[in-house]
C-alpha cells in the first residue's frame, strides 16, 4: 500500500466514522479546499524577509498543520470524484514539461503564454 493510499484509507475512516459524507459535495470539497489553503497563506501575509524565516523556524508546526489540512481535502476529494492522483501528477508534470521548457524557462519566472 502507497502512502497515498494509506492516507487516504485513514481518512475516509475518519470522516466515516462521524458521518460527515452526506455533506462532502465536490463543491463543499473544493470550498474546504481552498479555505485550507487560505490558512497556509495567513501565515505568510505581511512578512518578509528576516521576519519570515523567523516566523518560519518558530512556527514550522502550525504552518504543516495547515499543509495538512489542504493534504487531506486533496486526497479525500481525489478519492470521491475517482481520480488517481499519482496518474494525475504524473501527467501534469509531462503536460508542465513541454509547456516549460528548461531551455526557455531556465532561471525565469514568466508565464508559458509570454515566452
Amino acid at each position: 500500500m502507497s502512502d497515498i493510499e494509506r492516507l487516504t484509507r485513514d481518512i475516509k475512516r475518519f470522516r466515516d466514522a462521524r458521518n460527515w459524507k452526506q455533506f462532502h459535495h465536490p463543491k463543499d470539497l473544493a470550498v474546504s479546499l481552498v479555505l485550507e489553503a487560505a490558512e497556509v497563506l495567513e501565515h505568510f501575509q505581511w512578512k518578509n524577509g528576516a521576519e519570515l524565516d523567523a516566523y518560519l523556524k518558530s512556527n514550522k508546526k502550525h504552518v504543516g498543520d495547515e499543509l495538512a489540512d489542504v493534504l487531506y481535502w486533496v486526497l479525500l476529494m481525489s478519492h470521491d470524484l475517482g481520480i488517481d492522483l499519482v496518474t494525475a501528477f504524473d501527467r501534469k508534470m509531462r503536460l508542465n514539461a513541454k509547456k516549460y521548457p528548461i531551455r526557455k524557462v531556465k532561471g525565469k519566472h514568466t508565464k508559458y503564454n509570454r515566452l
